[in-house]
Formats: structure tokens, C-alpha cells, sequence
């Protein structure tokens, strides 16, 4: 039997939508969920046991997060974010987070520093056991606990929205990226914090970003037939 909204309190209606959108926000980001993968309603309604209201709901507001693309008669897909998308995403990174970093470094505490040294032990384990969703999660989650740290929910609300784009752009032209140097890279930032060396950290934090996105294959593909065939320089 599956819940209808109607049936719900308006609170328990909107947890269950929270509870779908997080458990598709999560599949996306730990690569469970490739770009283009078509979301049935049905199948969702089935998995959550609630009405495809529910489930509309769900996509409606994913959609405005813009992980999930809606098209009319064909219903809701996982997005294929373009190549202008991808860049201006990390540029939009860049820019946030070397400001939040340099913030950062005036402000932390010894438990904070504490708390991170903790998450990079977890990053080293993941990376370790070659646990792809875990590592990936944990990559991610390093920037948001940043934020968190600053204690502005709005900041750390827009970098989660800015890292789920991420990972989704990953999925579509990242090639040989690194988890270990990514993790070797935020020992680094942790290690500037320490010594709250503010330039050293922005700095580290702009090459890391940098870096990830150097890590992605964002020229377009060739199209023309003779340039892809053809070795280089044999073009009539």
C-alpha cells in the first residue's frame, strides 16, 4: 500500500519528500546515479511505498536544485550539466571558498583542527580500501565541514548545492582524477589552518580546486569527421 499526501500531516508529508530527495541527492553524488539515467515515478513510489505525489514532489524540488531535469512526456532524468556549466561552477568555487578559507584561518579552534584531522584519517581509510562512494562522499563532505565551521548555514547550504553539481559534473568528463592527491591536497589546507597561515591556505585551496578541474575533460568533442580520423597535420 503506498501513502498518499492527503493522508499525511503536512509535516510528515514533507519529510518523506525530504527523505526522497536525499536519498537521490546521495546517489548522484556517490556515482550510484549517471547523468542521463531516466527517474521513474513508479519505481520511486515503489522503493519509498508512497504515492507518485510524493514522488513528483521529490523531483519538482531536485529539479530546482538542478540535479534532476523534467521533460514534459518524458518525464525526469538525472542532469547532463554542459561544459559552460562545469566552468562556471568551479569558478563560483573558487571564488567562495578562498574567501570561506581565509576566513577560516582567523578563526579556527584547536577542536576544529582536531575534528578535521579526524576526517582526513577517514579519508586515508577509504582511499586505502579503494571504497569509491565512500571516498567520494568524504572528499565532498571535507569542503562542506569548512563551512560549517564558520557557523553560517546559509554559506554551507550553497557549497552542498555547488558540491552536488560537482560530483555530478565529475560524472561526465572527469578522466584519471586522483582520490590520492585530491586527499594529499586537503591534508595540506589542514596543515596551513594549523599554522593559520591564511595566504598559504587560500593558495592550496585555489591549486586544489584548480587541480580537480584540470582533473576533467572539459574541451568539446571533435565532430568533424576528417579531424577525427585524420592523424595530426595530415588535414588537406
Amino acid at each position: 500500500m503506498t501513502l498518499d499526501p492527503t493522508d499525511l500531516p503536512g509535516d510528515a508529508s514533507r519529510t518523506t519528500t525530504q527523505r526522497i530527495v536525499d536519498a537521490v541527492t546521495a546517489a548522484i553524488v556517490e556515482r550510484r546515479l549517471m547523468p542521463g539515467t531516466k527517474l521513474v515515478e513508479q519505481q520511486i513510489a515503489d522503493i519509498f511505498k508512497v504515492s507518485r505525489t510524493v514522488v513528483r514532489q521529490a523531483l519538482n524540488q531536485l529539479s530546482r536544485d538542478r540535479l534532476v531535469q523534467l521533460e514534459p512526456a518524458r518525464g525526469a532524468f538525472v542532469r547532463q550539466p554542459s561544459v559552460q556549466e562545469a566552468r562556471e561552477v568551479f569558478e563560483v568555487r573558487a571564488m567562495l571558498e578562498g574567501a570561506m578559507i581565509r576566513e577560516l584561518c582567523t578563526r579556527i579552534t584547536e577542536a576544529q583542527l582536531a575534528e578535521l584531522r579526524a576526517h582526513l584519517a577517514a579519508e586515508v581509510a577509504a582511499v586505502t580500501r579503494t571504497d569509491v562512494r565512500g571516498r567520494t562522499r568524504l572528499l565532498a563532505d571535507f569542503h562542506v565541514i569548512l563551512a560549517q565551521m564558520l557557523g553560517n548555514a546559509t554559506l554551507a547550504e550553497l557549497l552542498g548545492d555547488l558540491l552536488s553539481r560537482s560530483q555530478l559534473i565529475s560524472l561526465m568528463y572527469q578522466s584519471s582524477h586522483s582520490a590520492e592527491h585530491s586527499q594529499a591536497e586537503h591534508v595540506a589546507i589542514v596543515d596551513a589552518l594549523a599554522r593559520r597561515d591564511a595566504e598559504a591556505a587560500v593558495a592550496l585551496m585555489t591549486d586544489h580546486l584548480g587541480n580537480v578541474e584540470r582533473n576533467l575533460r572539459l574541451q568539446p568533442r571533435v565532430t568533424d569527421l576528417g579531424a577525427a580520423l585524420l592523424p595530426e597535420g595530415e588535414l588537406p
